[in-house]
């Protein structure tokens, strides 16, 4: 591992102390809120699977952090752009975002680059002509699957959730 990735896959230390800071009197929006720290109870919902993570704001944050120190975020932005792409009605903008969704993420050499299979980036292509909220249905799939197989049990094991896991426990 060079220096340079060993540096990037620590970056999420600093973040997580101040992310974790209270809130002084005048910036706290919310009485109840003292903290950005999630609870035991939240901590552990997410080791029970991963759309329980993915369905925690708090949760998707940290674990945004954690793949963003893994340098595999491609995956996340994709599975979360086809979530927003699903929800959409017009057919002007289906096919617009579309078009954006496989620039981004399907494309050869796209910025943003998922790992499918040649048959599913020429599928994908074809359905650019009339898409449907369905249309990138089996790629968030197998996003999904990659993330819950890779980037989700790292996560469990990693520094980052232990330290979440302490942190939560300290709270109560």
């Amino acid at each position: 591992m060079t220096e340079q990735s060993q540096i990037k896959k620590k970056s999420w230390r600093p973040r997580i102390f101040f992310s974790t800071l209270p809130l002084k009197e005048s910036q706290n929006t919310s009485p109840q809120k003292k903290s950005h720290l999630p609870t035991t109870e939240e901590v552990s919902q997410w080791a029970q699977s991963l759309d329980n993570l993915l369905s925690s704001k708090c949760g998707l944050n940290f674990f945004r952090l954690f793949i963003k120190s893994e340098l595999c975020e491609e995956n996340l932005d994709f599975w979360l752009a086809c979530e927003e792409f699903r929800k959409i009605r017009s057919r002007s903008k289906l096919k617009s975002k579309a078009k954006s969704i496989y620039n981004e993420f399907i494309k050869p050499d796209s910025p943003k680059e998922i790992n499918l299979d040649y048959n599913m980036k020429e599928m994908l292509q074809q359905s650019l002509l009339i898409p449907t909220p369905c249309t990138f249905k089996v790629a968030q799939h197998r996003v999904l699957y990659l993330m819950e197989h890779n980037s989700y049990p790292r996560f469990l094991e990693s520094e980052l959730y232990q330290t979440l896991c302490r942190l939560a426990e300290g709270k109560q």
